[in-house]
């Protein structure tokens, strides 16, 4: 039977190395005020005994870790992918690493994740919200740290924000359709009650509100997944052409690619654009290598993940700086899921 060997400590790397406890601390921490000669004894010593420094203990010990709490909404989703590359690159530039959590749309996940990393002591944290999150933020708040909400606007002036007009984008994407001639209009996206959705469905409703004889008709989905476009995309495909919209504006890219899916299947196909243009959000990598490249509504992911990492090193280092509320305006990309450039001009 094999008895477990205890790690080596501090004390052990500096009785090997002939040294003080505080001298092998300065080797570690601030090596600037230690010897050549002492660094490389205290090292060879490190190398020796196979010691690992506990770096979550000292940071504890500091009150505040090295890592950056990121929780999205759907970590498939590429969206949420590049905004958790925006901001490693950020973290990364200030020594930080960011820690993602996927609350899957999911308000008891969701709150395990801000448990672990109010247990964690995080630097800051970035979220964008799935359930009302108000009451934990403001006790992260209490606690020290900063948190900024990422792609949905806090609303209020108690937290900062990193967001995209959201009721501008909807209203863009109505738009768009109505001006290549589309007169019947299917919002498809959910569940509702996430901020993106609804702000996207307000502004496609007040596009259409101006413009007589224009219908919007809103089918509503379970998640914002490939899986659920395509499920809504068959229900259509087999209504008859008559009762069909004549467009469609997805809530995001997946369940725009999930209703082309549904719209291309052999047996009876159902044309983008000619009978069904087709506009989705977000326009990730994706939209662009669709089989029929995918008008969408862009927004500036890496951008946003960049800034709201931006804002919580300094609020984390200013605890009194008023919150502040960036909001991005999204941009209209055109290709050929609503005639590409017989439809107007492209900005791709």
């Amino acid at each position: 039977m094999r008895c477990a060997v205890a790690a080596a400590s501090v004390r052990d790397v500096a009785l090997r190395a002939q040294v003080s406890v505080g001298t092998v601390s300065n080797v570690l921490n601030r090596p600037n005020k230690v010897s050549a000669d002492t660094i490389a004894r205290v090292t060879a010593a490190i190398a020796e005994l196979g010691f690992i420094r506990n770096d979550a203990a000292r940071q504890l010990r500091a009150g505040r870790s090295k890592t950056i709490g990121l929780i999205v909404l759907d970590v498939r989703n590429p969206f949420f992918t590049d905004i958790a590359r925006g901001a490693e690159d950020k973290a990364a530039e200030a020594g930080l690493s960011v820690i993602l959590g996927n609350s899957d749309e999911d308000t008891v996940r969701e709150s395990t994740y801000l448990d672990l990393f109010e247990e964690q002591r995080v630097h800051g944290l970035l979220i964008s919200p799935y359930g009302d999150v108000a009451h934990r933020l403001e006790q992260l708040k209490e606690r020290g740290i900063a948190a900024v909400l990422v792609d949905r606007s806090s609303g209020t002036d108690e937290f900062s924000s990193v967001s995209v007009d959201d009721v501008a984008g909807g209203r863009m994407a109505a738009e768009h359709l109505i001006a290549i001639g589309r007169r019947r209009i299917a919002f498809v996206g959910g569940p509702v009650q996430i901020r993106q959705v609804s702000d996207r469905l307000e502004g496609a409703r007040a596009a259409v509100a101006e413009h007589p004889g224009v219908e919007l008709e809103t089918l509503v989905t379970d998640a914002l997944t490939v899986i659920e476009g395509r499920r809504v995309g068959t229900e259509i495909r087999e209504r008859t052409p008559l009762d069909r919209p004549d467009a469609i504006f997805a809530a995001n890219d997946l369940v725009a690619m999930g209703v082309l899916q549904a719209l291309m299947m052999q047996g009876a196909p159902v044309s983008v654009p000619g009978d069904i243009a087709l506009i989705g959000y977000d326009d990730i990598d994706f939209a662009s290598a669709a089989v029929v490249p995918l008008t969408s509504i862009r927004q500036p992911s890496a951008l946003i993940g960049q800034m709201a990492v931006e804002i919580v090193l300094e609020e984390a280092a200013d605890p009194e700086l008023a919150p502040r509320q960036i909001e991005f305006q999204p941009e209209l990309v055109i290709r050929e899921s609503t005639g590409g450039n017989n439809a107007a001009t492209s900005r791709d």
